[in-house]
């Protein structure tokens, strides 16, 4: 019996003196997360590997102004400054060497105009005498590019295709047909740059001589209208936004000789309607390589043009019953000497790497298993070998593998559990590498090829050290079988004075579109640090990687084609019904948030869940997929006039009549992706249904909602909603 009372006196004391360190730290407020940034992971900028592998450059912002400087790899140490932003008087913000390495583009003043457009005025700098010289006198000009023969530079104004000769400054201009809303050369349209990951639509041949471009044409192309505010008459700003089943911008593919000053125009078929979103140079000046698809994208070619008749040849084709992944990293690489060229594949299940001889003829399949490869670093032609990303290890990691190329010897390189990043060095003897874990914030190192690691670049000691202090609980992984029997992954946020006796509130949060993953073994950015923030606060926060997200293979992906929003509802509200059986969890106050498709998708599970989930907010929310527009709506719904089902049935606009709990709407009027129109038809169908609900909207805020004092707001505005309704 003394024992016993011993053992309870221990143990309770234990308990308090936990509880004790709990209190004495610092609990995660928003002011930490969205005023001060106290949680802003440190890392290192612009490295660009230089041509003697024994050195690679980097862009310094930490004394004032830019500077760019010289890495010795061996010793770590800073050898010389290459651009010294105080001496020039630029305040720059990117730079490119040209390939001697003698002179360096700089882009100062950049102004963005969608998500990877921009312009800025551009300089060419001497990195021997530090001399400068302005291109396009000065205007702002959008993808300027120096020319592998190093004394031109290409460039986009005004929808035309520019050079510019250094030693003269003279100008030449190759298209003059360029207009606002009607024709684009050498720029992506607004479709193309979104769902196509391009901006620039053009490219150098490998000895200077040519110019491939892309050349848009819009005129057809129906016009959305967004209204701006801010003065005594609100603005219209029109730009071309192809909606799903609409009329796309009829593409083509021209290639200018500077010798000789003509353009002619690349044989891509006779169908009109398709896609062109890659141009590669080979290592050949006179071939040029493109991808074409078709409409619904579940065709994919590869074509070989000659730059002097403009005739192409098929060199491969895949095609598939759902669609072709087109694969936004680029991995597509062409060998030396016609010798042919490497790619990735999902065509057996899961994404892999391939040999193909000059003709597209598969030599051999590299890589192989039930994972997939998700970026492919390098090709060592000399070594024979090739360098990638996969998650082998795990659908929740991402590691650097090396394997010959005949498909053996495939070693692993970074073996730390987490997600890994790398940039190569040319000559494949150095990597530079970006790692970090759920629960630990990114460290960059310099490694040998072998993965021997040679120096720390940045370990974020500052923000360690700052953590200690913070009461914060860490992410837990776990999966649970949904409705299918299919194993899903999701992860937990528990308060940080957790006690499972306890029922505990529930927010989870949701992206869930094709090939999306939240679930990563990832050190995560301000939103997670506010759910870090909201268990802090009491609330449990749980993330649910639905079917239809990446990394676990084409099936799992493709599973949700044709009838985008019902299995991925369910997988969420099968994820809520799972967290309802907790004994520490309330049952009674699950919420779920999200962004985008996230937003389409809490709403649609706040109606159809109508039984499960008391509370949702709704941010920026695609509410019908005929208002989107056509390249993504279309690959995994084909159009309206062939799929009307597939729009409307999921459709959180056919659900309305089904809200009962609390629905908190949000949407910036200056959405240029997803329309504030998706917003505005969802509350008139709110409306009619007689449904209340709360709402808030964002003046010219665009699809990130953020600027100035935005993010504070809103997430404020968030917080304050889930404590009251949750």
């Amino acid at each position: 019996m003394y024992l016993l009372n011993r053992i309870c006196i221990l143990a309770f004391v234990t308990l308090l003196c936990s509880t004790a360190i709990a209190q004495e730290k610092k609990k995660i407020t928003l002011e930490d997360v969205f005023k001060s940034n106290t949680f802003s992971a440190k890392s290192v900028y612009g490295i660009n590997w230089m041509n003697d592998g024994q050195f690679y450059s980097s862009l310094n912002r930490s004394a004032g102004a830019p500077s760019v400087v010289k890495i010795n790899v061996a010793t770590g140490k800073q050898e010389e400054v290459l651009i010294d932003g105080q001496k020039i008087g630029i305040n720059f913000s990117s730079y490119t060497f040209n390939a001697e390495e003698s002179k360096a583009l700089i882009v100062s003043d950049i102004e963005r105009i969608y998500r990877r457009s921009s312009k800025g005025i551009n300089h060419v700098v001497d990195l021997k005498t530090s001399e400068k010289q302005l291109i396009a006198d000065g205007e702002k000009i959008m993808y300027a590019t120096l020319s592998p023969d190093n004394d031109k530079v290409a460039y986009v104004k005004d929808n035309n295709l520019f050079v510019v000769e250094l030693a003269s400054n003279s100008i030449t201009q190759i298209t003059k047909d360029g207009k606002w809303n009607e024709i684009i050369n050498g720029a992506a349209d607004w479709v193309y740059e979104e769902e196509f990951s391009m901006s620039k639509a053009f490219d150098w041949s490998p000895d200077g001589k040519k110019i491939a471009f892309i050349r848009f044409d819009e005129t057809d192309v129906p016009e959305f209208n967004m209204q701006t505010w801010g003065e005594l008459y609100p603005k219209d700003y029109k730009f071309k936004y192809p909606k799903a089943g609409e009329k796309n911008a009829e593409v083509s593919i021209h290639v200018y000789d500077l010798d000789s000053k003509k353009t002619i125009t690349v044989d891509t078929g006779t169908e009109k309607d398709i896609y062109l979103p890659r141009i590669y140079w080979t290592a050949n000046s006179n071939t040029l390589a493109f991808l074409r698809m078709n409409r619904l994208q579940n065709q994919l070619d590869l074509f070989y043009a000659n730059t002097e008749t403009g005739k192409s040849d098929l060199i491969l084709q895949e095609k598939s019953e759902t669609y072709v992944d087109l694969d936004y990293n680029d991995n597509l690489f062409f060998l030396k000497d016609n010798k042919g060229f490497i790619r990735t594949s999902e065509q057996d299940g899961y994404k892999h790497i391939y040999q193909h001889d000059n003709s597209g003829k598969m030599i051999r399949q590299i890589t192989s298993g039930n994972w997939e490869v998700t970026n492919l670093v390098g090709v060592d032609e000399k070594g024979k070998k090739i360098y990638f990303i996969s998650t082998e290890a795990s659908p929740l990691e991402r590691n650097l593998y090396v394997i010959n190329m005949d498909g053996k010897g495939k070693k692993l390189l970074t073996p730390a559990k987490g997600t890994h990043s790398v940039n190569m060095s040319k000559d494949f003897k150095y990597f530079i590498g970006y790692h970090s874990d759920a629960n630990t914030p990114s460290k960059v190192t310099l490694h040998q090829v072998s993965g021997k690691e040679m120096q720390i670049l940045e370990d974020n000691q500052e923000l360690k050290d700052n953590l200690t202090n913070i009461a914060m609980s860490k992410k837990e992984f776990f999966t649970f079988e949904t409705v299918d029997g299919s194993s899903l992954n999701a992860y937990m946020i528990k308060p940080v004075d957790f006690d499972e006796s306890n029922k505990y509130p529930v927010l989870m949060y949701v992206y869930g579109g094709p090939g999306s993953q939240n679930v990563t073994n990832s050190w995560g950015g301000a939103r997670d640090f506010w759910h870090h923030h909201l268990a802090a606060e009491g609330y449990i926060v749980v993330c649910v990687d639905n079917r239809g997200t990446g990394a676990r293979g084409r099936d799992f992906k493709h599973s949700t084609y044709a009838n985008l929003g019902k299995i991925e509802v369910e997988d969420q509200i099968a994820g809520a019904k799972h967290l309802g059986t907790l004994p520490f969890v309330d049952k009674g106050r699950i919420g779920i948030w999200g962004w985008s498709y996230g937003g389409y998708m809490s709403s649609l599970a706040l109606m159809i869940g109508n039984d499960v989930f008391k509370s949702a907010i709704a941010v920026a929310p695609v509410t019908t997929w005929r208002y989107y527009d056509t390249i993504y709506t279309e690959r995994y719904l084909q159009t309206p006039q062939l799929n009307a089902a597939g729009y409307d049935d999921n459709s959180p606009i056919t659900h309305v009549n089904k809200l009962k709990g609390n629905l908190l709407l949000i949407h910036g009027t200056g959405d240029d992706n997803v329309h504030f129109q998706n917003a505005v038809d969802l509350v008139d169908a709110l409306v009619k249904a007689d449904k209340q609900f709360d709402s808030f909207y964002y003046p010219n805020r665009n699809h990130g909602i953020s600027g100035g004092n935005t993010s504070w707001h809103l997430y404020n505005m968030m917080t304050e909603f889930i404590k009251d309704k949750l």
